[in-house]
């Protein structure tokens, strides 16, 4: 099993940043790849972006591209996801994502965090 618990999210105005952390226990961290997904109420789980096993290589969805960056510090099993020039769109409950194929599919993650609240007022 692996536990993973995220932090950092809040109520920011639109154009404001925000860092996410996601701290995991349980297996050895940098087996897997990361991610981070957002949800809104009634809507399905949207891949945001992934970084790879060592931190090399980062994926990012469309619409966050030069705005959201991840990164991953193995030796304090965390992932981070820096997010700057928040919109109001940006707003979702965002969960972090372990797992061995690091693809944009939901459902091919096994491990999953509780989720933390990010608002972006206009």
């Amino acid at each position: 099993q692996v536990q993973l618990v995220e932090s950092g999210g809040g109520l920011v105005q639109a154009g404001g940043s925000l860092r996410l952390s996601c701290v995991g226990s349980g297996r050895p961290f940098s087996r897997f790849a990361m991610g981070w997904f957002r949800q809104n109420r009634g809507q399905e789980r949207e891949f945001v972006a992934v970084v790879s096993r060592s931190g090399g290589d980062t994926s990012y969805i469309d619409s966050v591209k030069g705005r959201f960056f991840i990164s991953r510090d193995n030796d304090k099993n965390t992932v981070y996801l820096q997010m700057n020039d928040l919109k109001p769109s940006d707003t979702a409950v965002y969960h972090c994502a372990g797992g061995d194929r690091g693809d944009i599919s939901a459902v091919s993650w096994p491990y999953w965090g509780q989720g933390t609240q990010v608002t972006v007022s206009s």
